[in-house]
């Protein structure tokens, strides 16, 4: 007997259906990204942010009502209601598990251009990609906090504190004044992986560079960033990078 071999979708099976629900999920993520990312490349960064913010919030209420509509389920002020009944360590988990999910998709990505094209490229991409995303990140943060154009380095620590790695590290902050304070990551999913390994330190620190100025930078522009330790750098047992933040008095 032959295979029998669809010619379009609606002649899927229920399993080949199943997968072709989940490819339709991942072809969502991935149109959405493009529009931003050639908004931006159009219209620049500056207005591509806020109308990336517009349409996510308007493409959201459509996806939810609709899903809301099929699946017997409420939405209240945007959030759909199984998500308010859910008990709250299990929420603060699936608020994990999806920021682990992110960094395993940034891991999966460094590794595929790794294998295929070497570490020098995966790197390039992995700065770049870091240049894109921090912005992106602040922004939307700015957004979900309601922050002003210029909230100085009180925004900034506020903004931290709502990163995705919020989730998944440990983080501090200290050594603050007037004009400055310094960011620490005391524990790194990435780097604590490789100590248990037996791995040296992943050598993040180009990455950073472009990460922490551009996420400071976006939250506000007059803030700059310096780098006080981050691997390959030696850095003590307390922490794997450290950053200054700093906003001189007007």
């Amino acid at each position: 007997m032959s295979e029998h071999k669809p010619d379009t979708a609606s002649e899927l099976n229920h399993q080949e259906t199943a997968r072709f629900v989940v490819d339709l999920f991942q072809r969502l993520i991935l149109h959405h990204g493009l529009w931003y990312a050639e908004a931006k490349h159009q219209l620049g960064a500056e207005r591509a942010l806020p109308l990336l913010a517009e349409a996510s919030r308007k493409s959201t209420a459509i996806q939810l009502r609709h899903l809301a509509e099929m699946f017997g389920f409420t939405v209240q002020d945007g959030i759909p209601s199984f998500l308010l009944d859910m008990e709250p360590e299990r929420l603060r988990q699936l608020k994990e598990r999806l920021a682990k999910n992110w960094l395993v998709n940034d891991g999966v990505w460094f590794q595929t251009i790794e294998f295929a094209e070497g570490m020098n490229e995966a790197k390039r991409c992995n700065d770049s990609c870091w240049a894109q995303f921090s912005p992106a990140e602040a922004h939307a943060i700015k957004e979900f906090l309601g922050l002003e154009k210029e909230c100085g380095l009180a925004g900034l620590k506020r903004a931290l504190g709502f990163r995705i790695y919020e989730s998944i590290n440990s983080q501090s902050i200290g050594e603050e004044t007037a004009t400055s304070f310094v960011f620490q990551m005391n524990k790194c999913r990435v780097q604590e992986a490789r100590k248990r390994k037996g791995l040296p330190d992943y050598p993040c620190k180009s990455a950073g560079l472009v990460e922490y100025t551009a996420f400071a930078r976006a939250i506000d522009s007059r803030i700059t960033t310096r780098c006080i330790g981050c691997p390959p750098d030696d850095h003590p047992e307390e922490w794997y990078c450290a950053w200054e933040f700093s906003l001189a008095k007007e």
